[in-house]
């Protein structure tokens, strides 16, 4: 398999995605990871997650064209030890998906429309968006306000968001592809506007935010 797909924004980002249907050895056969990061999946005992992080590591390849050296900061966020780009990942069992921006802070997330979100509807969404949901759109809705949320979480970078009470996304009517108004209020008080592009790929539904 090579990229599934590569869009390139106006705002200068950039959206790559992968559909993972190699094997393990495949995959390293296609990306230079340095040795320590060998080491380390070396201890990942779960194969799936192998192939995720290797799928990764492929897409960052394609996307840069360079060998990439990728750390973690202490809160889970990756960093490009050899690029002052920001980068943000996400994967799933069938795809990996990355957005990269030289400048600007980014956030994406992906995950199957398949998930049960009942526990998301539950902590993650306020009274306010809970009374918008539509029987017909409803679970759409639930993946796509989910993802929203955590690309959002991804691009903020803040420890300790409450979902429901800090990040809210208005009423929408989910599309193959559109955008969406999201509103962030931090600790004091003060909000911040954004607009997430979300996609639906395949039997997945795909969110990113820039800016």
């Amino acid at each position: 398999m090579s990229v599934f797909s590569i869009t390139h924004h106006k705002c200068g980002s950039v959206v790559a995605v992968w559909k993972i249907e190699e094997t393990e050895d495949e995959l390293r056969r296609q990306c230079a990871v340095p040795q320590s990061e060998l080491e380390e999946m070396s201890y990942i005992s779960n194969p799936q997650r192998r192939l995720e992080r290797l799928a990764v590591r492929v897409l960052l390849n394609n996307v840069l064209g360079e060998k990439v050296y990728l750390g973690y900061h202490d809160n889970g966020r990756p960093f490009l030890l050899n690029n002052v780009a920001n980068i943000s990942i996400t994967h799933t069992r069938q795809f990996a998906a990355i957005i990269y921006h030289p400048t600007f802070d980014v956030g994406i997330d992906m995950e199957s429309l398949s998930r049960n979100f009942d526990a998301v509807e539950t902590r993650a969404l306020s009274d306010d968006e809970r009374d918008y949901l539509s029987g017909k759109h409803r679970h759409a809705q639930l993946c796509l306000i989910w993802c929203a949320k955590e690309a959002l979480c991804k691009r903020l970078s803040e420890p300790g968001l409450d979902f429901a009470a800090q990040i809210h996304i208005e009423k929408f009517t989910p599309k193959k592809k559109g955008k969406l108004a999201a509103t962030y209020t931090d600790s004091d008080g003060a909000q911040t506007e954004f607009t997430p592009h979300y996609t639906i790929v395949e039997d997945h539904a795909m969110v990113w935010v820039a800016m």
